[in-house]
């Protein structure tokens, strides 16, 4: 998708162009599209706020419910069947597209930080999804193991080799992880009811991964989008920049926020997840020796 460009007014301009040619923090052009048109959804602008009501009704009920009962119900296969099933159907394909796009860069950053830690031989993710079918095989649930077990790993291993950031600025940044991603979204065939945009989405779907993990598992989700402030430093201890960490809006895990603002924070680590892809697709472009032709 290209983004057309409206007719400037000086005296009206428009509010989506502005937001799409902002260029301050670089995301990707086609994925950027997609986030300003959804953005632009009737379903954002009308259905939005009602579905919130709903979703964190059905969300109050469903904890509430799990904490008193002496056991817990769980279901990685129904719940991420219901997930193919409910994006395909309800879901508009731009959203589908964004969200597919997120777990492989999830992948990408991961490894690029392995790639460039302490222990090059940790544990790299594997997880490139290409089309919403891929999500069946417990994408969601194994996008959470992903980042736990780094962090977890990644932590063990700074101990292990406490001079291990010498080593890399001595060697030099790899970017050998920063795999082209491929999304196989036609995101011109739509269904009738393909029409909710992403946070509206993902506020319905929350009700379903609650009822379908534990109480645990679910609270183990919410707050590994708070870990964003953690990648960021991650990233700024690595290549010395630190401008742009003001941008991370999910923030502190020792003070999680509630999970029935879930929706929106994923909507944000979705957002910060693009800044950081492009900002390493960018570092490789550089990085990569230019060949001369000699006259």
């Amino acid at each position: 998708m290209t983004w057309t460009r409206a007719s400037r007014d000086l005296k009206d301009p428009n509010l989506w162009d502005a937001i799409y040619f902002d260029s301050a923090i670089p995301v990707d052009p086609q994925a950027k599209a997609y986030m300003v048109k959804d953005l632009q959804s009737w379903s954002r602008n009308y259905l939005l706020m009602p579905i919130k009501v709903i979703a964190n009704v059905g969300l109050g009920v469903i904890m509430t419910v799990k904490r008193l009962l002496p056991f817990q119900f769980r279901s990685y296969w129904l719940m991420h069947r219901m997930a193919v099933w409910f994006l395909n159907s309800f879901a508009t394909p731009e959203a589908c597209y964004l969200i597919v796009r997120h777990l492989w860069i999830g992948s990408n950053i991961v490894n690029f930080l392995v790639d460039n830690g302490p222990d090059p031989t940790l544990a790299r993710a594997e997880l490139y999804p290409r089309t919403v079918e891929d999500l069946a095989d417990n994408a969601f649930l194994e996008h959470d193991l992903i980042l736990y077990n780094f962090v977890l790993d990644y932590h063990a291993a700074q101990q292990r080799y406490p001079d291990w950031l010498a080593d890399v600025q001595r060697r030099g940044l790899s970017f050998r992880s920063i795999r082209p991603i491929e999304v196989d979204i036609d995101v011109n065939q739509r269904g009738w009811f393909q029409v909710l945009d992403m946070e509206s989405a993902l506020e319905l779907f929350k009700i379903c991964y609650s009822l379908c993990v534990t109480s645990d598992e679910f609270h183990r989700a919410v707050v590994s989008l708070q870990f964003d402030e953690s990648f960021g430093l991650y990233f700024s201890k690595l290549t010395g920049e630190h401008q742009w960490n003001h941008v991370i809006r999910n923030r502190s895990p020792l003070a999680p926020n509630s999970p029935f603002a879930a929706a929106h924070n994923l909507l944000q680590h979705g957002v910060l997840s693009e800044y950081l892809n492009r900002y390493l697709e960018l570092q490789a472009e550089a990085a990569r020796p230019t060949t001369k032709i000699s006259k």
